[in-house]
Parts: structure tokens; sequence; C-alpha cells
């Protein structure tokens, strides 16, 4: 009898379910006698022992439903070794549980912090295999997340939207797009949706470059231009600032977002008439796109076939279109940046995208 448990963690995104179905369709029908314990909003159920018994019905009918059937929550890693309000010793507890229910292994579900305290587990003793959860595509060591692609189709499909509006009334408009560390998303759905500017964290952005492209457009009898910015999206005044200074700016920052200092900032040098949309979580939300449903399927096996191999302490990845075994500690704590120099930022810029350096 194998008895496995099962989370999901950090933020919530598409193809979480297809992915937990994969690993228990796969064990299942391996025929080996298994035990799913299934722990409720993530970090928090393991901590404190909230978890229930999972069968193959629970599994069934879940491929194209969004979130996760588990709840999750965020345990932030930099706190994960603070006793909580009562006292309680985290990891300590969460060892605890895994011993007392003799599970043979934990399968996590989860992005960067997620695999931090995931390879915490694997260096306290317990066996831990991962599965790279994120729709910001930012996790080290694996060509794709799942979760990404549904978010991309669903912040192309906003910016899609925007393109009639903005047209209709010659505006300049700036669709928010999540990434607070990272630009992928917004990269990938600027370039889909014909964002004629994208700005993201990587490579910080000179207003008045972005105003350039705008004029320029103008010049060549554009009506209106998109912008797609990421959460995360800051000026090259503000990158030089060192972390201090940024968090003291930050206290007395008057704009909801980076999107809205934008607008500000061009509507104050042009007089143009800027709009800002957020789609914000609908991004996390709605069925996977059948590109996750079957990427997750296939990491959802990848990792029940490590469990049947008694194979632990690796993140299930994606390179060169393959399924590979990364060893959790060659992840933990990195991100998978954009560089300046990829060839997809060229390529943009070849097709006229500026991002405002």
């Amino acid at each position: 009898m194998k008895r496995i448990g099962m989370l999901t963690s950090g933020g919530d995104c598409q193809a979480l379910n297809a992915a937990m179905r994969g690993v228990v369709k796969t064990l299942v029908n391996s025929r080996e006698d298994v035990e799913i314990y299934g722990f409720l909003d993530g970090y928090k159920g393991l901590i404190y022992g909230n978890f229930r018994m999972l069968t193959g019905k629970d599994f069934s009918g879940i491929l194209t439903k969004g979130g996760t059937i588990l709840g999750t929550s965020r345990t932030p890693f930099k706190t994960i070794r603070e006793p909580d309000e009562n006292g309680l010793d985290k990891v300590e507890a969460m060892k605890q549980n895994y011993y007392k229910l003799q599970l043979n292994c934990l399968v996590i579900l989860g992005g960067n912090g997620t695999h931090k305290t995931a390879n915490l587990l694997r260096e306290e003793g317990l066996n831990v295999i991962t599965l790279p959860k994120t729709i910001d595509n930012d996790l080290w060591g694996t060509d794709m997340t799942f979760g990404f692609q549904s978010a991309v189709d669903i912040a192309t499909d906003a910016i899609d939207c925007i393109h009639t509006t903005a047209a209709s009334h010659g505006r300049v408009f700036i669709v928010e797009v999540m990434g607070h560390k990272v630009g992928w998303l917004t990269l990938n759905a600027g370039m889909a949706g014909g964002a004629d500017i994208i700005l993201i964290p990587e490579i910080p952005y000179d207003i008045d470059k972005v105003i350039d492209k705008i004029e320029e457009r103008d010049a060549n009898g554009s009506r209106f231009t998109i912008i797609a910015v990421a959460e995360g999206a800051m000026s090259k005044a503000d990158a030089k600032l060192s972390k201090k200074e940024y968090k003291e700016k930050m206290k007395k920052y008057p704009y909801p977002s980076v999107s809205y200092e934008v607008a500000a900032a061009i509507q104050e040098k042009t007089g143009r008439e800027v709009r800002v949309t957020v789609p914000g979580h609908m991004q996390r939300g709605g069925s996977p796109c059948p590109y996750d449903r079957v990427f997750a399927s296939r990491l959802g096996s990848e990792a029940g076939k490590l469990i049947l191999d008694d194979q632990y302490g690796f993140m299930v990845g994606y390179k060169n279109r393959e399924m590979v075994r990364v060893p959790l500690e060659e992840v933990a704590g990195k991100l998978k940046t954009i560089s300046p120099d990829a060839s997809i930022v060229q390529e943009a810029k070849l097709l006229g995208i500026s991002f405002g350096d």
C-alpha cells in the first residue's frame, strides 16, 4: 500500500485539478494499492492536520475544472520557521502529520515560494515530488508551467477586446497583466494581442521612449496605441533606487498600480486620453485551455511514474518537449526571468514593438 499526501499551494490557476487527476489515474491504472490524503488549503492543511481521504471518484470529471478541489492558500517561506500565534513549530508539525499518516511521499503543486518550502521538507527527510504550477511561467528548470497558457489566452482576449474600443475612440489604452517579478505572461499576451508597447520588469522603461512610440504611431496615421504593462514593470529611474529607497517611495505611492502611473505620465506629457484596463484575477480563473489540460496530465503522469519507481526529491519539468526530473535543490529559490537579449524580445522589436528602453 502506498500512501500519498497531496496539496496545492500559493495562488490558484487553471489545470491544478487536471495535474492531480493525472497523478492519481496513473497510480490507479498501475494496479498499485494506494491511499490518497488531500491536505486542505495548501501547507496550512499539512501544518494543522486538515485533510480528507480521496478516492478515484473525487478525480472524476475534474479535467476541465478550474481552481483546485483541495483549496489553496499562501504560506510565506520567509515565515515558515517562525512559530504560529500559538507557538506551534510549523515545520515540525508538517513532519509529524506526514509520519502520523505513514505517508510514502508528498505531491506538492505550486510555484516559487511553494518550491522553497517543498525543498525544505526534502531537507528535513520527507519524500517530496513537485509539479510546476504558476501563470507566471517563472519556475527555473522547466520550459513551461501549467496555468501559463490558459492565462495567456485570457490576457490576450482582454487585449483583443480593447483593440476595437481603442480604435473607435482614438485612445491610448493600457492593459495591466499579472506578473510582479517576471514578464513572460505580459510578453506573450502582448505579442499575441498585437500590443504596440510592452513593459516588463526585466526591461526598465523610459517614459519618454514610450511616448516616442505613441507619437510615431500618430505620425503614421494610427489613431490608437495599445500598451501591455506587467504589474511589476519599473521605470529606469526606479530601477536605480536601492531596495530601501524604493520601499520608501512606495509608502507614498499615489497610484493603484504602475499602469496608472504610466497613464498619468502620458496624459501629462502629451495631453492624450489614456484608459487603463486591469483583467486581474480573471487571468487565474475559468477552465484550463486544451494545451494546459494535456500538459498538466502529462506532468501528473510523470509524477505518478516517479512514485511507482520510489524516486523522490524531484520537480517534474519540461525541457525540449519532453518531461524531465529536476532535483528540487536546483529549483528552489531560482527565478526564470526574461533576458533583455532573449530571441523573443529581439523578434518582438523587429515586429515594431517597443519595450520603452
